[in-house]
């Protein structure tokens, strides 16, 4: 199973508040075998509340992984189970350094507690039917760069596939990702592990995967402003076929569909005011870009913009 549902080179990291369920859309237009990953879920909300649009999904969607964030091993076990209906895979957040997310003992804070972290995969594993993954990073700081054992733990506790990002929890999303790191954790475990941070192109993909020897890359930011990267991506690695970046044409094209596709899920009040931190990834490289970012992120009707979108060109 675990051998079907990665069986591209590329998956699609999880990110907060960024990989809803109409980015994933997006980006399975395109590629249709990559791994696609959701917004971490809070176990404890999921508990709450179980009828959320956090687990949206289409037909189309799998192979798709769900991501649960948590410190409570019976808890996030239960959600596991629940979410089982809508995923392929289920990963467990052990990575995501922001701070009140480390201060609840969860995501990257999981890494200062081994056994705990083995504790929930254990129990994850026990409850559900299909793979179990875990992401994390380097160490918490510098001067715990635990990263090799933890894998080894992780691996030993059950889990089948584990993705790593190159950066401390310290780093936050500074510095640069070390992906030569990560060659020691690969050369360490049995499972597939797959490299994260910095791959933003097809060429950073590559170097990416040469010095880490990973499986494969996982792509976050880089998929902001241009959901095509991981198709091209794996075209590459497949065919060796280069295709180019998107032209600023079709980037407004794709932020037109970004923002109707979020109208029609959100509201279109509510939809355009989510996506308005995309606006800066599509709407840049050019003079005026700044001026025009901040035209956009204030107007309110979702035909205003497309209008104003459509005089790019001509300004341009």
């Amino acid at each position: 199973m675990l051998k079907t549902l990665i069986s591209s080179r590329v998956s699609l990291a999880p990110m907060a508040g960024i990989t809803d369920y109409v980015l994933r859309s997006l980006v399975r237009e395109y590629s249709k075998s990559c791994l696609l990953t959701t917004e971490m879920i809070s176990s404890e909300a999921l508990t709450q509340v179980k009828d959320t649009d956090i687990v949206a999904r289409d037909e189309n969607h799998s192979p798709i992984s769900y991501q649960l964030s948590g410190h409570k091993p019976k808890m996030i076990a239960e959600c596991a189970k629940y979410l089982q209906k809508y995923a392929d895979m289920v990963d467990i957040n052990m990575g995501c350094p922001v701070n009140k997310v480390v201060k609840g003992t969860d995501g990257c804070a999981l890494m200062r507690n081994v056994e705990l972290a083995q504790d929930i995969v254990r129990t994850v594993k026990a409850e559900i039917n299909i793979p179990l993954s875990v992401k994390f990073r380097l160490g918490y700081t510098f001067d715990e760069m635990n990263f090799v054992e933890y894998g080894q733990k992780m691996q030993e506790a059950g889990a089948d596939f584990i993705t790593i990002h190159g950066r401390t929890r310290s780093q936050m999303y500074g510095g640069k990702a070390d992906w030569k790191k990560i060659s020691e954790l690969k050369r360490n475990v049995d499972i597939p592990v797959f490299a994260n941070g910095d791959v933003v192109s097809i060429e950073t993909a590559v170097q990416c995967l040469e010095e880490s020897e990973a499986d494969g890359v996982a792509i976050g930011r880089g998929a902001l402003g241009d959901p095509s990267l991981l198709y091209r991506v794996e075209k590459y690695l497949n065919t060796g076929e280069y295709l180019a970046p998107p032209t600023l044409e079709e980037k407004v094209e794709t932020l037109k569909r970004h923002l109707l596709k979020e109208a029609e899920f959100r509201g279109e009040v509510v939809g355009i005011k989510f996506c308005r931190k995309f606006i800066p990834y599509y709407v840049n490289g050019f003079q005026g870009a700044s001026r025009l970012r901040g035209e956009l992120v204030l107007i309110e009707d979702l035909k205003e913009i497309f209008n104003r979108l459509d005089t790019i060109l001509v300004e341009k």
